[in-house]
């Protein structure tokens, strides 16, 4: 049975949050302050977090630090802050994913869903080949098809793409995707990386407004859609 650690002070969030994830066959176990958390982690087979930064004795961001000191369990934050910039630091700091305050149950079952299927015990292989309607992504081929007929991209339109779709369902931030596409010296150029994904929106047949490839997750990053 897969086991959730939620560490949160809120004593009837909990609650909700134990009898939602138990009806849906998960084993729970509970703490209500960082520092118990972390050692549950340590002592347990703990397959996912669900933290709340609002902690009574640590701030979530070091909770989250001290976990990835030692364990890379998902971990997905529970957060009331609003500014962007707190978002991208809980990424940066190792969170696989968050959902802010407050927050719809079923969307938090989907981003735990999602977690649990991108890093249970042994991480999946990446996958080789997407099929989307009549779009095809061939990854060791390097090739890009609609209804048969190849769509030419251009050698950082692919690389985007890889590292998009080697992560799916992952929140990528401006960040990551600036490094891990043109390198460790950029970080902070996010006109190129929207330049491009527009472009590679344009050639995969994605619509923005109404995305079934790639999500914009405004002013922290994109996320792609398609389960591999």
């Amino acid at each position: 049975m897969t086991t959730i650690l939620i560490i949160d002070d809120e004593a009837p969030l909990r609650r909700a949050l134990r009898t939602s994830l138990r009806a849906r066959e998960f084993e729970v176990v509970e703490a209500s302050h960082g520092e118990e958390g972390v050692v549950l982690v340590a002592d347990k087979s703990i397959d996912l977090v669900v933290l709340d930064l609002g902690l009574p004795d640590l701030e979530g961001v070091e909770v989250l630090e001290r976990i990835r000191s030692f364990s890379e369990v998902p971990v997905v934050v529970l957060t009331a802050r609003e500014t962007q910039s707190d978002k991208v630091a809980l990424l940066d700091a190792g969170a696989d994913d968050y959902v802010s305050k407050p927050f719809d149950t079923e969307e938090l079952l989907a981003r735990i869903r999602a977690a649990l299927r991108r890093t249970a015990s042994s991480r999946p292989a990446r996958p080789t080949r997407v099929e989307v309607d009549n779009l095809v992504i061939d990854v060791p081929r390097r090739l890009v098809t609609r209804e048969g007929e190849r769509i030419p991209l251009t050698r950082t339109e692919w690389s985007l793409l890889e590292v998009m779709v080697a992560n799916s369902g992952r929140l990528l931030t401006h960040d990551f995707l600036l490094r891990k596409v043109w390198g460790p010296g950029y970080g902070t150029e996010w006109n190129y990386l929207r330049t491009y994904v527009g472009q590679l929106r344009k050639k995969l047949g994605d619509d923005a407004a109404k995305p079934r490839l790639i999500a914009t997750e405004p002013g922290v990053g994109y996320r792609w859609l398609v389960d591999p």
